[in-house]
């Protein structure tokens, strides 16, 4: 057994949150040995994965009247000299400036065009450090030897992105500049609903600042890991709209045209101005010459019609012609009927052969 007199930790690192002594096994301790522990720093002792009995900054000598506790559950002995084991976690209770985070994952926004959702990342920083050891302890750090913040790194940065984009959604934000126009206020908030989130972690949060928000772009396939089911469900609508513009766009018919031309150009363009809008010019610029499109399109079939209507009416074709200008007449008719598949091909070259030999005739 090996019985130690002296408990302290002084060689703490910038990043420590917790430091186990011993880093392997359980101390064996007794009553009367020291326990030193610094400035900003907090001591639990914790015996069968259980948080006992804690001391602060000072010299502490061990005896049954300061560990209440852990005396009660083991049942030691008054005479002060009987061995014990359990763990000693020493919590580093300073503050811990300039903590980076960042959107390790994108933000979304709702908007009005393309595929319904704006992707926006973020970083920053934090000032934090431990305002509770006990709940920390418990939620952290029994039974590791040593905690540092690098190890809880992830689950911080899921309640702060967690409660940005809350405050986005909520706010109505519909778009980059209306977002990073938020952003001071959200700051503000962010310090009030984070440091609520952080209190339960057993953690105080001092200072939160945030960059501006740009965009980012993913494909289209990885939506669906960072948007909630309904909303997905929205892009895949939308994307099926897409998919029927980008069909409608092959027909070579004026109708097929017009449908490209709406659907390909008012929803496909959208879909890239939705995950990037640095795209918005090039959209406004293709919706533009959409409309153009279209008004040359009409402006042309209204030319048509009015050229029809101001040609003079053609005279009659005689079906049973007699002279050589009914005849050439007749023959002229049916170069029309056959454009405008009225008649056969096959039809069309009896009935030209038939008329052309009687013409020959009369030469």
């Amino acid at each position: 057994m090996r019985i130690i007199d002296v408990i302290d930790h002084t060689n703490v690192m910038e990043d420590e949150l917790a430091y186990r002594e011993p880093q392997q096994g359980s101390g064996d301790w007794r009553m009367g040995s020291q326990l030193i522990v610094g400035e900003s720093q907090a001591a639990v002792f914790v015996r069968a994965g259980e948080a006992l009995d804690a001391f602060g900054p000072g010299r502490h000598t061990l005896s049954v009247a300061n560990l209440p506790i852990l005396s009660g559950l083991i049942g030691l002995a008054t005479s002060g000299r009987t061995p014990f084991t359990a763990d000693v976690y020493f919590m580093n209770l300073k503050d811990l400036p300039q903590v980076g985070w960042g959107t390790s994952k994108p933000l979304y926004i709702n908007v009005t065009t393309g595929l319904g959702i704006m992707l926006l990342r973020t970083h920053g920083v934090m000032d934090l450090s431990i305002s509770d050891p006990m709940r920390f302890l418990k939620q952290y750090a029994v039974g590791k030897p040593i905690t540092r913040l690098r190890d809880i790194k992830e689950r911080l940065q899921t309640v702060l992105l967690g409660e940005i984009n809350n405050q986005l959604l909520k706010s109505g934000v519909d778009g980059l500049i209306a977002a990073n126009a938020l952003l001071e206020e959200l700051e503000g908030a962010m310090l009030v609903k984070l440091s609520e989130k952080f209190e339960a972690l057993g953690l105080r949060l001092k200072a939160f600042e945030a960059n501006p928000f740009d965009t980012v772009t993913v494909p289209i396939e990885e939506l669906r890991d960072l948007v909630p089911l309904e909303t997905w469900m929205n892009v895949l609508e939308r994307q099926k709209r897409l998919d029927i513009g980008m069909a409608a766009a092959q027909n070579q018919g004026l109708g097929g045209a017009l449908a490209g031309a709406g659907v390909g150009l008012g929803v496909g363009q959208q879909m890239g101005a939705a995950l990037n809008p640095d795209m918005a010019a090039m959209q406004q610029q293709m919706m533009q010459q959409q409309m153009m499109m279209q008004q040359m399109m009409q402006q042309q079939m209204m030319n048509n019609s009015n050229q029809q209507n101001a040609r003079p009416a053609a005279a009659p074709v005689n079906n049973n012609p007699q002279t050589k200008e009914e005849i050439q007449a007749l023959i002229d008719s049916l170069d029309m009927k056959l454009m405008n598949g009225e008649i056969s091909e096959e039809n069309y070259n009896k009935l030209v052969a038939k008329w052309q030999a009687r013409l020959d005739s009369m030469a």
